[in-house]
């Protein structure tokens, strides 16, 4: 007869807990898996599968009591790394948010706005279009594929216990959200730049002519002007966004590997 012990049966599950945490929460603030359209239900099937795998390739899990602050502290790390992984990812498409944002406001409409259904908030137009190319991209790169792995390997660089992100991982953190700005500038930069240009040959035509109800004429050709420069501007956003994708996979691996 097999007979387990409490403290078996407590090693297993604590090699299966602590890596479906973590999972989890990265799973709840990553791009594509956090997002609204996917269900509770999906999220919490697919880190149960992860954990499943994830769990006998990692080292050995650390004894706690089943009730204890230790036991809560522990959680409470697992949270925060896996938090810290999706943010680092997610700041990438919001950079896209900011640059659509940005255009979309230089164009002419600022005012349509749709349902994003990804973080269930209203966003320009402009923006929905880059989240959504961004999103195959994002794919196509195996960006997710990509994740998985990163939070995998985050295991050695952090083991699981009461030590988890120190405090320069969490201003490396910063750092990263305050380049969301600068990358949606970078994204927008050539697209805006040209739509100045036309706002400032509008303001010498009405100079010069001011019988001309430029106004009339000017915001209808804005919006057609924005969509033209914004598929001329396409290749070179979507480089950008690939390479800030990859500058953000690189300062993730940073932040874990930060003591």
């Amino acid at each position: 007869m097999l007979w387990l012990t409490t403290e078996q049966i407590g090693g297993w599950m604590g090699a299966f807990f602590w890596p479906f945490v973590r999972i989890s929460a990265m799973l709840m603030a990553a791009p594509i898996f956090g997002s609204q359209f996917l269900s509770v239900r999906i999220r919490i099937l697919l880190a149960f599968a992860l954990s499943l795998v994830v769990a006998p390739m990692l080292p050995p899990a650390p004894q706690v009591d089943g009730i204890s602050l230790k036991m809560l502290n522990i959680i409470a790390q697992q949270v925060l790394i896996g938090v810290a992984i999706g943010f680092a990812i997610q700041t990438v498409f919001q950079a896209l948010v900011i640059a659509g944002e940005t255009i979309a406001n230089s164009m002419g409409l600022g005012f349509a706005r749709m349902m994003d259904p990804a973080n269930g908030v209203q966003v320009p137009v402009v923006s929905q279009f880059l989240i959504i190319f961004a999103t195959l991209l994002f794919v196509v790169l195996n960006g997710h594929l990509m994740l998985i792995h990163l939070v995998v390997q985050s295991f050695d660089m952090i083991p699981v216990g009461e030590l988890g992100l120190s405090v320069t991982s969490f201003k490396k953190m910063a750092a990263i959200g305050s380049m969301m700005y600068a990358g949606g500038l970078m994204v927008a930069i050539p697209a805006v730049t040209a739509l100045l240009v036309v706002n400032m040959a509008m303001g010498v035509i009405t100079r010069a002519a001011p019988q001309l109800n430029i106004f009339a004429v000017g915001f209808p050709l804005m919006i057609l002007l924005g969509f033209i420069f914004l598929a001329a501007s396409a290749p070179v956003m979507f480089s950008h966004f690939s390479q800030m994708l990859m500058d953000g996979f690189a300062n993730l691996r940073e932040i874990l590997q930060v003591k």
